[in-house]
């Protein structure tokens, strides 16, 4: 008798509640189906895949101990969550990941009520995990909270200041040290799970609370004493010191990819723990598929790929991207000046600072996952003579805009920012969209504040950059390729606070801020074959702005349109209150300030979002008839 095929656990598995009804030696088959379901999701969709893999047995042992979502399970960063996702109610929808009306390729609080908190950026999952322990103890409410931190995490402050807080308040938090790199320690097998179990169970625990009240009692010096005794004691043999003397209770290393060493110490940290506590586990990224394994980058992001074979999906660039062309200028003026360093946050690739590194390694630092400090560390080279171009990507900036602020701008030090993904990012959505840093930036006094147009205006811009000591310094460009502009040999030194008229019209004058120029050039084809002769401009800069240019603009034109890639309160505003302060809006001028609307877009190619936000050709062209009362609504054109 043939017997039927079994029906796989996955199927069987909608949510974590499911998940729970399986034995424990069914979750090596569930995390093979998971692992599997999810390279076939992200070789059609692209996206996160070597942390997803590395965290498949992890995250199904939470979920099998833990009763989430009421206990709360917060992953940092989101990378990895992919698995979370499958085992949530979402694998019906996993393979519109990061499509445009899909999935988000982070945790979302609107998603799912499983993500408790929407993480993108790095080490923020202590804190907002501290702070929901809190409001649990508040509340009286039995409630656990796992926050599940990559060891490359742990390299920013924030980290560290919410375990320091956990500590003091001795909260009842959990934190899983997801080391992908092995960059603390290994685990050494049989016995440093035997540790693990003990060190985590009622018997050690109650022995340590009992340990802490007697000697409270008998004084805080002998507390002191004996608890370090104790604790340097087992840290000998388990490690942790560091973590123990901030007041968590550290268990491990132990094998993040075997259920035997997971399970019991979860139960044990579930069942007894009532302060903070860390548990250490040792992960592989790109666990269980062989070409994630092999890659340098463990297939951290990838483009869709041949499941067979791993081979990734190439587009051919028409033109280089924007970020190659700033690192192949930023290494000819490095060639040229020995005073420029580079500066970057854990990103060389997705900066192009590695290219840099290649050339001039003691020129080059990557500080880790730490924008704060690297801000500061640029101003301090920069106080020393050097010139020091800090790559960060503009969503990533954000993090450090009181390090602007105080060590940068107040001491008008000329730390240098090339900012990559400005404007619309595509499918990483509204965390990742470089939308804010014109707005704060120019608000800065003193601050130089550059958009390339195109690569070629990159390169200009960088060789002004290098050549511009007189105090801080930006400029902004795009995620993705160029538009195929021939390329100088070298960059020129810009006049600061000069932009330039590139088409001239006499009717409507169009003044672009960055890569929106060529739609405007475009825009301006089709308002001439309207009738409306048009006039094209690039700013070139926000701060300082070319009054001489703004004037011509209002003057000699019925109409001004501001155009940017970028939010409220940036280049538009900037231009609108030299308008009105100088009395140009008193003649009748019609002016309109295209930017990003007021809303979070969400996920979407970044050509589509642009139209969404009638920044591209036919936006611009719409706008003019509307606001001329010229009756035409134009199709997209070209």
């Amino acid at each position: 008798m043939t017997q039927m095929p079994q029906t796989p656990l996955l199927d069987r598995v909608q949510y974590p509640s499911d998940l729970r009804k399986l034995e424990d030696r069914e979750l090596p088959q569930l995390a093979r189906e998971v692992r599997d379901e999810m390279i076939d999701a992200v070789s059609r969709t692209g996206g996160h895949l070597g942390a997803g893999l590395g965290v498949v047995e992890l995250t199904i042992a939470i979920h099998s101990v833990f009763d989430t979502p009421n206990d709360r399970l917060i992953f940092d960063v989101g990378h990895q969550c992919y698995p979370h996702k499958i085992l949530t109610g979402r694998r019906d929808r996993i393979r519109t990941l990061r499509q445009e009306n899909g999935l988000s390729g982070f945790t979302r609080r609107a998603e799912s009520e499983y993500d408790p908190f929407g993480a993108a950026h790095s080490s923020t999952s202590i804190s907002a995990g501290l702070g929901m322990a809190v409001a649990a103890e508040l509340d009286n409410t039995d409630r656990r909270v796992i926050a599940v931190i990559g060891d490359g995490a742990m390299s920013a402050g924030m980290a560290y200041e919410a375990l320091n807080n956990a500590g003091a308040l001795d909260a009842r938090l959990i934190v899983i040290l997801n080391d992908n790199d092995m960059s603390i320690a290994p685990p050494t097998g049989a016995m440093s799970a035997y540790l693990a179990r003990l060190a985590s169970g009622r018997t050690y625990m109650g022995f340590r609370d009992f340990g802490k009240k007697l000697t409270a009692y008998l004084g805080k010096k002998v507390d002191r004493a004996i608890t370090r005794a104790v604790e340097h004691a087992r840290g000998y043999v388990t490690g942790g010191t560091m973590f123990e003397e901030m007041g968590f209770y550290h268990i491990g290393p132990i094998d993040g990819h075997s259920f035997e060493h997971l399970l019991p110490v979860l139960r044990n940290v579930r069942d007894n723990a009532q302060g903070p506590v860390l548990i250490h586990v040792v992960t592989q990224k790109g666990k269980g598929y062989p070409p994630a394994e092999a890659a340098v980058d463990k297939y951290h992001g990838v483009n869709k790929f041949d499941v067979i074979t791993g081979a990734q999906t190439k587009v051919k660039p028409n033109a280089p991207s924007y970020t190659s062309v700033f690192a192949d200028a930023l290494v000819q003026e490095a060639t040229l000046d020995e005073k420029i360093v580079g500066i970057t946050a854990a990103m060389p690739n997705g900066t192009g600072l590695d290219k840099l590194q290649e050339f001039f390694p003691k020129r080059c630092f990557d500080v880790g996952i730490a924008e704060q400090h690297a801000v500061t560390f640029a101003a301090g080279l920069a106080a020393e003579g050097y010139k020091p171009f800090a790559a960060l990507y503009s969503t990533f900036l954000q993090r450090a805009y009181d390090q602007v602020v105080h060590d940068v701008a107040i001491q008008g030090l000329p730390v240098r920012f090339p900012i990559d993904r400005a404007g619309f990012v595509g499918a990483d959505g509204p965390t990742h969209a470089g939308s804010f840093d014109t707005a704060f930036l120019a608000t800065l006094p003193g601050f130089v504040v550059m958009a390339a147009a195109d690569e070629a205006e990159l390169k200009h811009m960088v060789r002004t950059a290098a050549a511009y000591d007189l105090g801080p310094i930006s400029f902004r460009y795009p995620r993705g390729e160029g538009v195929g502009i021939e390329l100088p040999e070298r960059g020129q030194i810009l006049e600061i606070g000069k932009g330039r008229v590139v088409k001239q019209g006499s009717k409507v004058a169009l003044l672009s801020f960055g890569t929106r120029l060529a739609d405007s050039l475009a825009a301006a084809e089709d308002l001439d074959a309207a009738g409306l002769s048009t006039t094209v401009a690039d700013a070139r800069f926000a701060k300082p702005l070319d009054h001489d240019l703004i004037r011509q603009l209002a003057a000699h034109h019925e109409m001004l349109i501001t155009i940017e890639e970028g939010s409220v309160g940036g280049f538009g505003s900037q231009v609108m209150q030299f308008l009105a302060n100088e009395g140009l809006l008193d003649n009748g001028l019609k002016i309109r300030s295209l930017v990003m609307p007021d809303i979070w877009m969400e996920q979407a190619k970044p050509e589509a979002m642009n139209a969404r936000a009638g920044l591209d050709r036919a936006g611009i062209v719409q706008t003019v008839f509307r606001t001329l009362g010229h009756g035409r609504i134009v199709e997209a054109a070209g």
